[in-house]
């Protein structure tokens, strides 16, 4: 019978996926089918329900709607251009200064926003026409945009880790921050290089040197908005606010710095950014939920344990496990947005990393890197059409200009896979 409930179960949120049903309403529905094959009607609505409420029953989710809160002031407040600015100074003499530029920017405000969309489209439609008008081949400019936005999904503050952290039974938030910070550093030096190359081949222009007194001026413009990533990743690391407290920090900080320090926004704006954020949380939470749902009927059926099987039949060689997971990761990540992945695939995946050897840090930051090169892979990636749109790109071009950039993180996707120190050394030191 289980067999035949893990069958319903997948077939089940196939079609109801395939004829565009909100994911949530997927996730529960075809539980609910699976689950009712083996237990009566009123006893799996009853159990569901109560797993459903559980799962929301977290203090530690309370940093999601705030960390929202902060990324959605943050990207209607002005900051770009002075991140922007600022990434010029840092980026300014390298070879390829403008798309240097580009990269450093998407870094920046992807980790203040927490959202490579809002890098993509806020730093990429100030660079990108940048770029055009010195020369540089536009599907070039589109792809770096493209394949440095997602930095912005490792480098915390990102709900994606704090998803992570609750599905998978209690990971430190802050160990995870870490690891991902340096792997989201590791995937922009390794676009920086690319750039570097192709940049020196095609002989794209230097940036004009910026005078001290207005590099001053520029340094000081965007210390304000740098504090907020040093505030987060130092107060947490150090133990001296928790990741729920940090976020609550955060909305006030980011309320002063637009309202008040770079008057960019009017205090009447702030209903509209509530209501957004209400909106956004509202989806993660309804998923949430509905993946409660899913993982009770999941470990009702049995599934977990005959996809470890499965995998584990074919090889239990660390490395070849690690490949395959590897490999499902990027495929889902092609279809799916990062939320609903880890919600759905960490309490499948996990265990069997973990059976092998993996730590449970370590293997987030593999599954949300994986997640984050799908947001930028086509068929579906969404990084991918919203940066071609942006920069008013074919997406064919575009994909073409991204091919050595594809190069360039699938082998760093393979070095923090098979070395786990480089994710796990500052954890490690921090004691976490």
């Amino acid at each position: 019978m289980a067999g035949e409930a893990s069958l319903v179960l997948i077939i089940t949120f196939s079609i109801l996926s395939l004829l565009g049903l909100p994911l949530a309403i997927a996730l529960v529905a075809s539980s609910l089918a699976a689950v009712t094959m083996m237990v009566p009607v009123d006893i799996a609505l009853f159990t569901s329900a109560q797993k459903m409420v559980a799962s929301l029953d977290s203090f530690s989710l309370l940093a999601v709607p705030f960390f929202i809160l902060s990324g959605v002031i943050m990207n209607s407040g002005g900051i770009a251009i002075r991140l922007v600015n600022f990434a010029k100074l840092l980026a300014g003499r390298i070879p390829g200064s403008l798309a240097q530029t580009n990269i450093a920017g998407n870094v920046l405000f992807g980790c203040i926003s927490g959202s490579a969309i809002a890098a993509s489209t806020s730093i990429g439609s100030v660079m990108v026409p940048i770029q055009a008008k010195e020369g540089y081949d536009k599907s070039f400019a589109a792809a770096v945009n493209i394949a440095s936005a997602p930095t912005g999904m490792l480098v915390p503050p990102t709900t994606a880790f704090i998803i992570y952290s609750l599905i998978s039974g209690g990971t430190s938030v802050a160990a995870l921050f870490l690891g991902g910070a340096v792997a989201g550093v590791i995937w922009a030096l390794g676009l920086v290089l690319v750039t570097v190359i192709i940049a020196k081949k095609r002989k794209y222009p230097l940036s004009d040197r910026v005078p001290f007194k207005e590099a001053i001026k520029i340094t000081l413009d965007a210390i304000p908005s740098l504090f907020l990533i040093v505030f987060i990743i130092g107060g947490i690391v150090m133990g001296v606010v928790t990741p729920v407290e940090a976020s609550g920090i955060a909305v006030i900080y980011t309320m002063i710095l637009a309202f008040f320090i770079h008057k960019t926004t009017p205090l009447r704006a702030l209903p509209k950014f509530l209501i957004e954020t209400s909106h956004i949380t509202g989806t993660i939470m309804l998923l949430l939920a509905a993946s409660a749902t899913l993982s009770f009927a999941m470990a009702f059926t049995g599934i977990p344990a005959a996809i470890s099987a499965l995998i584990l039949g074919i090889s239990n060689d660390p490395i070849m496990v690690m490949l395959i997971i590897n490999i499902l990761l990027l495929i889902v990540g092609c279809f799916m947005d990062i939320g609903p992945a880890i919600l759905i695939f960490t309490p499948i995946l996990l265990p069997i990393a973990m059976k092998v050897g993996y730590d449970p840090v370590h293997f987030g930051v593999v599954m949300v890197f994986n997640l984050a090169i799908g947001t930028i892979t086509p068929p579906v990636g969404t990084g991918l059409f919203v940066g071609a749109t942006v920069a008013k790109v074919k997406v064919e071009k575009v994909i073409v200009a991204l091919a050595p950039f594809y190069f360039v993180l699938f082998s760093l996707l393979a070095l923090i896979s098979y070395v786990p120190v480089i994710t796990l050394y500052l954890p490690t030191l921090f004691g976490l």
